[in-house]
C-alpha cells in the first residue's frame, strides 16, 4: 500500500463511528475541482508506512471504532484486500471511499465481508460525466457500481461535489434519477481555494441558499439528504 497520510480522528467521515482516515496515493481520474491533486500520481513511496499506520491503529483499539480508506482512489492499490483484512483483524470496522471505476473489486470486497460502509462519488449526470472527471469514463462502469451498492449488502452513501461552471442547478437536480432509492446522498459544495484547475480557483462556490433549493427534490428521493 502506498499511503500518503492519516487523519487520526474524525466524527463525521464514518456514520455513527469514531474513526481515522487513511489516504492512499494515486487516482485514475483528473477532476478539475479536486482539492488534492498531489494524490494523483502513483508514486513509489508515500508519506506514511504501513508499519507506522498499523502501529498507530493498534494503539487506538478501544478509542476508535473504524477506519476510512480514502484517496486518491484506494482500489488502485494492488494489496488493498490484504490491507482491509489486516484492519478488520484488529477489530475495526471499514469504510471505503471510491469513485466507482472498479466495480468488480467493489463486488468482491462486499461479497467477502470486508466492508461495513461505502461512499461513492457520483461526478455528474451521465451526459456530462467526463466533464467532471477530466478523463473518459464508461457509463456502464458507474452503473455497475451503483447496482452493486443497491443490492443492499452494506450501508452506503452517494455524494456529488457541486461545482459552478461544471454543474448547473438543473444538472444537480437531474441527479435525482440516479440517486433515487439510495439510503444517503450528499451534495458537497466545492472549495475553489486549492482546485486543481487554476480557472476554478476564481469561481465562487454555490451559495447555501442555492443548494438548499434542491433539498425538496432529494429529500423525496433518498432516505437521508445532506448538504456539506
Amino acid at each position: 500500500m502506498i499511503l500518503s497520510g492519516c487523519q487520526r480522528c474524525t466524527l463525521i467521515d464514518f456514520p455513527d463511528r469514531v474513526s481515522c482516515v487513511v489516504f492512499t496515493q494515486g487516482c485514475n481520474l483528473r477532476c478539475p475541482f479536486c482539492h488534492n491533486p498531489k494524490l494523483w500520481p502513483m508514486v513509489g513511496k508515500g508519506g506514511l508506512s504501513e508499519e507506522d499506520f498499523f502501529s498507530f491503529l493498534a494503539g487506538r483499539r478501544g478509542k476508535l471504532d473504524g477506519v476510512v480508506i480514502s484517496g486518491g482512489e484506494p482500489t488502485l492499490q494492488p494489496d488493498l484486500e490484504d490491507f482491509l483484512r489486516r484492519i478488520r483483524a484488529l477489530g475495526f470496522a471499514t469504510k471505503l471511499d471510491t469513485n466507482g471505476l472498479r466495480p468488480d473489486l467493489l463486488a468482491k470486497f462486499l461479497g467477502d465481508g470486508l466492508l461495513d460502509f461505502v461512499a461513492m462519488d457520483l461526478k455528474h449526470t451521465f451526459a456530462k460525466y467526463n466533464l467532471a472527471c477530466g478523463v473518459p469514463v464508461a457509463e456502464e462502469t458507474i452503473r455497475r457500481s451503483l447496482e452493486i451498492l443497491r443490492q443492499g449488502t452494506v450501508d452506503y452513501e452517494l455524494r456529488t461535489t457541486a461545482v459552478p461552471f461544471i454543474h448547473s442547478l438543473e444538472d444537480l437536480a437531474a441527479l435525482r434519477d440516479l440517486v433515487g432509492g439510495a439510503p444517503r446522498f450528499a451534495l458537497q459544495n466545492f472549495s475553489p481555494k486549492e482546485a486543481a484547475d487554476p480557472f476554478l480557483r476564481k469561481i465562487p462556490p454555490f451559495s447555501l441558499e442555492q443548494l438548499e433549493s434542491l433539498r425538496p427534490i432529494f429529500e423525496s428521493a433518498v432516505e437521508k439528504f445532506t448538504i456539506r
